[in-house]
């Protein structure tokens, strides 16, 4: 069984069995217990033995302060993290039944367990894993507010630095521009807002930022490859969040897997 790229970061845990990696970087090979998050601009491919048992994850996680690398793998994550293993095991993520607010919780979840692991061995290896706080603070300030009318000179200011001095720390922090983690953060609470059938596309537009229902339907379909309205029509279908697969033996899980490959995420302006 061979897995191309998903969009979104991809969680993958190897449950039994064999799994390789493939990126530009090289090859490694996976074990039973062994976690790997790679990001979505990292190319990519698991290939997997017959009898491997693979749970795959698209991850939309919340803006993170660390910049994990990427592939990151955790060797012995079922043993180092056995309460997040034992929930994947026993509580699907495909199941339809779902809240978003659940799925949410549970891709922040693992997206914990793999950035603990991945500091503890930093700190163990003498690295400087420490989050900037300067980008934290504006991360935070932004995520709280999306709404409001953001712009790189105006997050400089709150920092008491000059544009190009806090574009170097979000890129040294996070492996970003300022511009591109606002759009994601709106990005992400527009899905939230979707969600809520009652609320206008265009009161929607206007508490994440944008002028306009037009402005903001052109940035939505340009992020996601997909209008807003019809985003949220196939959100009764689909999860808004979080693309799953969990790939048994017998491969039962294929064509779930190549449905959800339709949605393609893509760079847009930030308005």
């Amino acid at each position: 069984m061979t897995l191309a790229d998903l969009p979104g970061p991809r969680w993958s845990l190897v449950r039994d069995g064999a799994v390789t990696l493939e990126t530009a970087g090289g090859t490694e090979l996976l074990v039973g217990g062994d976690a790997v998050l790679v990001d979505a601009r990292t190319a990519h491919r698991l290939i997997a033995s017959e009898h491997s048992d693979l749970v795959v994850a698209d991850l939309r996680l919340v803006v993170p302060v660390h910049r994990l690398p990427s592939p990151l793998v955790v060797r012995d994550f079922g043993t180092r993290h056995v309460g997040v293993a034992a929930l994947v095991g026993k509580c699907p993520l495909e199941d339809r039944r779902r809240t978003e607010l659940f799925v949410k919780s549970y891709g922040s979840l693992i997206g914990a367990a793999m950035t603990a692991s991945w500091l503890e061995e930093e700190r163990r290896d003498g690295g400087d894993a420490s989050p900037d706080p300067v980008v934290a603070a504006i991360v935070a300030a932004v995520t709280a507010r999306p709404g409001e009318p953001w712009t790189v000179e105006r997050m400089a200011r709150l920092a008491h630095l000059s544009r190009s001095a806090l574009g170097e720390r979000f890129r040294r922090a996070l492996g970003r521009s300022p511009v591109e983690v606002l759009r994601e953060v709106r990005m992400q609470e527009a899905r939230r807002l979707l969600g809520d059938h009652s609320r206008p596309v265009e009161h929607v537009a206007f508490a994440v930022g944008y002028g306009s229902a037009a402005a903001f339907s052109r940035a939505f379909s340009s992020h996601h490859g997909v209008a807003p309205q019809a985003w949220r029509g196939a959100s009764t279908t689909r999860d808004p969040e979080q693309r799953e697969a969990h790939t048994g033996r017998d491969g039962r899980r294929r064509a779930e897997q190549k449905r959800r490959r339709d949605a393609v995420r893509v760079e847009e302006c930030a308005s």
